[in-house]
């Protein structure tokens, strides 16, 4: 479709990983106007926190950077980072959306030359990390960032050593007195894209996910295996920062459990047999032990959960644990339940245990779409209906190539209700 038809037809696109990404470039590319909104720093979402895709064990720099291209390169694509939508009223070919522009602190000046960055005496737990190590309270994420533009933790704003470091900067792109801005966007149609969080796993208890350091969580382990990570791709205990080379993941942590998370993540067994790769490339004398109620890899992956069945140092133990224990002398996290095949009871002591941990949408906290008639369903997914889609994990949950067709469905759909509402 010819641009000038597009004109004025322009489709909302909520969240900016890997779903909202291709939702954006989908519809660009055929010459619809798109508004796309990231309530953080920089587009990427979860995937650009992982260390490697699976089956093919390859870094999600290459996807994510051709996307990145595809939008520099697209003028009908408008980015909006550090924004939320806070409401949206209308009917479809037809809505308002009040979006509100949070300040980064940092101007569109910025070079990312990290000369703020390396005078800021300031440093917090790193988010992006999920509070494994320090970062500096002005700064972008990780190499990939997009923008590459700096910014600036709002606490840190607005102290004096902020202020000190406007002077710091070589093209005076640093402004601590950023206000926040809000606007009213005319869209024709939305695509809600707003991904997932981890699952708390303070929650499950019995697990010690909190109380003892050597109890992480899978996407923990993802940051600590990525060679910009907190450990520098080293696999250590967090307690001591010894070689972990006996570990144990346990799978459906807190999920398919109505006490928790009471659904199915799907990508929680191939996660933990991707990471026992890690681990078992990183250290050849290393053994890994994956705990699980039954395995689930769907079609094409079957083949992958072979080649790791293939490693005889991969143990495969049917039980859902009952408990994590801790050896107060030598830290080691104890797991102890029942063989769920043989019916004989364990007591296994790890350097390391990883929970699996499952997704849980962020449209059911804090990331709820701001319409009056929005529908969700009993796991907080959200439901599509009149002008409004949900795509990716806002959908259900679904690996990067899931969902990267979800938000190609999702934005033909966008464009179908763009053009009824104009024709």
């Amino acid at each position: 479709m010819a641009d000038g038809q597009a004109a004025g037809q322009t489709i909302l696109v909520v969240g900016g990983g890997i779903s909202g990404l291709t939702t954006a470039v989908e519809a660009a590319e055929v010459g619809y106007h798109v508004l796309l909104v990231e309530k953080s720093p920089h587009f990427g979402g979860r995937v650009a926190q992982h260390n490697k895709y699976f089956p093919k064990l390859c870094s999600p720099t290459c996807g994510l950077e051709i996307n990145y291209q595809r939008i520099k390169n697209n003028p009908r694509i408008r980015l909006m980072t550090l924004a939320e939508v806070e409401n949206i009223t209308g009917s479809a070919g037809a809505y308002t959306a009040r979006i509100r522009q949070n300040p980064r602190f940092v101007n569109q000046k910025c070079t990312a030359c990290g000369d703020c960055a390396k005078a800021c005496q300031t440093e917090v737990a790193n988010p992006y990390n999920f509070g494994l190590g320090k970062v500096k309270a002005i700064r972008h994420d990780h190499l990939m960032a997009f923008p590459s533009h700096y910014y600036m933790d709002p606490d840190f704003a607005a102290t004096e050593e902020a202020q000190k470091l406007v002077a710091v900067c070589p093209v005076g792109a640093i402004e601590p007195g950023m206000q926040a801005t809000v606007t009213e966007e005319k869209v024709a149609s939305i695509v809600w894209a707003t991904g997932w969080k981890p699952y708390d796993a303070e929650k499950i208890m019995p697990y010690g996910f909190g109380r003892f350091a050597n109890v992480t969580t899978n996407m923990r382990f993802e940051r600590m295996a990525d060679k910009f990570g907190p450990t520098g791709g080293k696999i250590t205990r967090p307690s001591d920062g010894k070689e972990a080379k006996n570990i144990a993941f346990i799978q459906c942590a807190g999920s398919r459990d109505h006490n928790y998370l009471p659904f199915c993540s799907r990508i929680c067994c191939l996660a933990s047999m991707k990471q026992a790769t890690y681990v078992r490339s990183q250290y050849p004398d290393s053994k890994v032990t994956i705990y699980y109620i039954d395995l689930r890899a769907m079609d094409r992956y079957e083949s992958f959960q072979k080649m790791v069945e293939a490693d005889t140092e991969v143990r495969w133990i049917k039980s859902k644990p009952a408990r994590i224990d801790e050896d107060p002398k030598t830290g080691n996290p104890i797991v102890v339940g029942e063989n769920t095949l043989t019916g004989v009871r364990y007591e296994e002591p790890y350097d390391l245990v990883v929970l699996a941990t499952g997704m849980e949408p962020n449209s059911a906290t804090e990331a709820k779409v701001p319409m009056s008639d929005a529908q969700y369903d009993e796991y907080g997914f959200v439901v599509s209906g009149g002008g409004l889609f949900s795509s990716g994990c806002s959908s259900q949950p679904n690996d990067v190539s899931g969902s990267v067709q979800s938000s190609t469905a999702s934005a033909l759909r966008a464009i179908q209700t763009a053009v009824n509402a104009k024709g």
